[in-house]
């Protein structure tokens, strides 16, 4: 990085300068987003996805993994992240704990 010395500089030279800061501070972060999802598109290239497979519309991540099953009906999963599902308070009232329900 050059150091540069304010003081010799001209009014206008300055607030060239500070137009200049101003705007690489507005683009900063957009900068930094763009390189982070650079990296984070070379991982999942690494394990044969795109970034695009593993995004959700909107921006947020998928659903995620089940962590669940309900043990009467293996297609009902629940990932354990949000409301309960009524199969899994189902077999909670009737004694089961969470562990008897991992997948």
């Amino acid at each position: 990085m050059t150091v540069m010395n304010l003081d010799e500089l001209s009014k206008d030279e300055l607030q060239k300068l500070k137009a200049d800061v101003d705007r690489a501070l507005k683009t900063i972060d957009q900068r930094r987003k763009a390189e982070a999802k650079r990296a984070a598109d070379a991982a999942a290239k690494e394990y044969g996805f795109s970034l695009d497979d593993l995004v959700a519309e909107g921006g947020k991540l998928g659903k995620g993994l089940p962590k669940y099953k309900n043990p009467d009906n293996a297609s009902q999963t629940w990932t354990g992240r949000g409301r309960k599902p009524n199969w899994v308070i189902a077999a909670l009232e009737n004694g089961k704990s969470l562990d008897d329900l991992k997948i």
